[in-house]
């Protein structure tokens, strides 16, 4: 497999895993607020899409013609990150897949070197290449998944990359709780250890 190919297959995964996320959830569950800030998955994935397609259309002359309203001048802020209930989350999942096929169709047609502008970076920063382009996008989608994995925890306890991840240990309800009170008390005694250095001496 060469570099491309790699890259693309890492990236391929990560959008998967965000959207397996949206699996088993009711609409409420998808489009809620699970931080302080209004995270929450269905937005994750709707500006994970929309995203790209500015990354691997517009950057390399290759627009998408899809129009995204929540980008024009006169959008509230975050407009990407939530999804109203005029949108609907089908809308947002043909996006998700529209994005991916139009994203992939200029990865397979250029070579890792070609050049590309990003018109939203800084003037120093925005000439680009499709190698660096794509590591971004990758560490993007694998950021917002990282998310999502913690909003879907929260929702319903569901963990992991998929079901049956190997990478979580197969624990009882009961083994979970006991697992996080031990985690518990070590902060409450780290804490404590640190509470009880001396402080820095004083100055004049």
């Amino acid at each position: 497999m060469d570099d491309k190919a790699t890259l693309l297959s890492y990236l391929r995964l990560r959008r998967a895993d965000l959207l397996g996320k949206l699996d088993g959830l009711g609409e409420y569950d998808a489009r809620r607020p699970m931080t302080p800030t209004g995270t929450n998955l269905l937005g994750l994935v709707k500006h994970v899409a929309s995203v790209e397609l500015g990354y691997f259309g517009e950057t390399f002359g290759r627009p998408s013609g899809r129009d995204l309203p929540w980008f024009a001048e006169d959008a509230e802020p975050d407009a990407d990150l939530w999804v109203p209930a005029s949108e609907s989350r089908d809308e947002i999942v043909e996006l998700h897949h529209f994005s991916a096929a139009h994203s992939d169709a200029t990865i397979e047609a250029l070579p890792l070197d070609a050049p590309g502008v990003v018109p939203w970076w800084a003037e120093e920063k925005r000439d680009v290449t499709l190698h660096q382009i794509l590591v971004h996008m990758s560490v993007e989608t694998a950021r917002h998944a990282g998310h999502a994995d913690i909003l879907r925890e929260l929702i319903d306890g569901t963990a992991g990359q998929r079901p049956g991840d190997p990478n979580i240990p197969a624990r009882s309800s009961e083994e979970w709780a006991e697992h996080c009170a031990r985690i518990e008390v070590a902060a409450r005694e780290a804490g404590a250890a640190a509470q009880a250095l001396p402080g820095p001496p004083a100055t004049r």
